[in-house]
């Protein structure tokens, strides 16, 4: 914009692409691709859940982004306002991934359905509401972050003994 004093320039911070650079900026791992950002879903101001992955085997790499005690996630987190940030393993397998995404939840059980890329997530009693989120959020993201539509339900107890009994037989 022109204003009496000359351009004024006005800037966002809600682009996915600011929480990139910061990660490049903040660790070293992440600015010489030792460690890969391959997913950032963000919902600005909130949470946003960044996935992580690397080649090396000697390297953790949500270890690397999260530094000691905590220290090089927190700079990232007081440089974009306090928003929430959780890091997960990236994974080339959507089970996997995710499984990952949905955390802290514990998954029990899921059901893929590549034909139109939903999957059908089933977690443990009490594990709901922390799948879900606040307002959705949790599994919103997950979604964004993996590129698959994800459904939850809590698993049923009666269906999971009958599921344990139909193993069993099977083993013996």
């Amino acid at each position: 914009n022109k204003v009496t004093k000359g351009p004024e320039i006005i800037l966002s911070r809600r682009h996915p692409e600011i929480l990139k650079e910061s990660f490049k900026l903040e660790i070293p791992e992440v600015a010489n691709n030792t460690v890969e950002i391959k997913a950032i879903a963000r919902e600005a101001g909130s949470r946003s859940k960044v996935a992580v992955w690397t080649k090396e085997e000697s390297i953790d790499p949500i270890g690397a982004c999260i530094g000691q005690r905590g220290i090089r996630i927190q700079t990232i987190i007081n440089e974009i306002g306090g928003e929430k940030i959780d890091i997960i393993e990236y994974s080339e397998d959507p089970e996997k991934f995710i499984i990952n995404s949905l955390s802290p939840a514990k998954v029990a059980s899921l059901k893929l359905n590549k034909k139109d890329k939903s999957t059908l997530v089933k977690v443990k009693k009490g594990q709901l509401s922390l799948a879900i989120g606040r307002d959705g959020q949790n599994v919103r993201l997950a979604a964004k972050n993996s590129g698959w539509r994800i459904e939850i339900q809590e698993q049923n107890e009666e269906v999971k003994k009958k599921e344990e009994k139909i193993e069993e037989k099977q083993t013996n």
